[in-house]
């Protein structure tokens, strides 16, 4: 239950504060500020819950997980739970700080993705898979039994934030449908309706890089393995 509530509070933390970056400021900060906001946010969520919980904070992220035998379905299934009800919260918090906190809404739309301005629905389908894709697979890379490091926090939060580079002109990055989620259903019109494209794109993008990883770096060792392998080098 702990990993299960280190979701939810991660995934609150990053709509909460991410998202909220993007509402509250963006016309100071620009797309960059916005999008280092997000990097930050999870590099720092990934230092102070991964140890619980790995620090998925993105259904896209414990799908791959799921697919590469990294977690079990109850796990995921809990994960999922979380993270949408995190992302719902985080949102309502926005919401409740642009009403009766009296904060003006810089996006217009509560921070919530969309497509049609700069981009078709194809485009948005497009862009969103292969920006998921390049987070699941880095996410994966870089936790793997065989190639864990002490930074991978760093190179996660970095790779959001260029993804966030990329993607916030085109769609407003949504690569995570729990982020996607919560602001869609309080800004309501064209944003929920278009909201299934958020939950879609990032979940086939997850699914390709959990196929793409265990290709180049090989199978996972179990953890009988890993012992194993401890002890003859020792």
């Amino acid at each position: 239950m702990r990993a299960i509530w280190a979701e939810l509070v991660g995934t609150f933390c990053l709509v909460f504060f991410a998202v909220g970056a993007a509402v509250y400021g963006i016309e100071g900060i620009g797309f960059t500020g916005v999008a280092f906001a997000f990097g930050l946010v999870l590099f720092a969520l990934a230092y102070a819950i991964g140890p619980i919980s790995g620090c998925h904070v993105n259904p896209a992220v414990t799908l791959g997980a799921l697919v590469t035998g990294r977690v079990d379905i109850g796990t995921a299934v809990g994960y999922w739970i979380a993270q949408f009800v995190g992302g719902i919260a985080g949102a309502a918090l926005i919401k409740f700080m642009t009403t009766a906190g009296d904060v003006t809404d810089q996006t217009g739309a509560l921070g919530a993705n969309d497509y049609g301005a700069t981009v078709n629905l194809t485009g948005a389908i497009v862009i969103e898979a292969l920006l998921t894709f390049l987070l699941v697979f880095t996410v994966l890379a870089v936790t793997s039994k065989k190639n864990a490091t002490p930074v991978a926090g760093a190179a996660i939060g970095l790779v959001l934030a260029i993804i966030h580079l990329v993607g916030i002109p085109l769609t407003g990055t949504s690569v995570n449908p729990a982020r996607s989620l919560g602001p869609a259903l309080f800004a309501g019109g064209a944003p929920l309706e278009h909201v299934w494209v958020f939950i879609a794109a990032p979940l086939v993008g997850g699914l390709l890089a959990a196929a793409v990883q265990p290709w180049l770096y090989g199978r996972e060792p179990k953890d009988d393995e890993t012992d194993a392998e401890t002890a003859a080098a020792l």
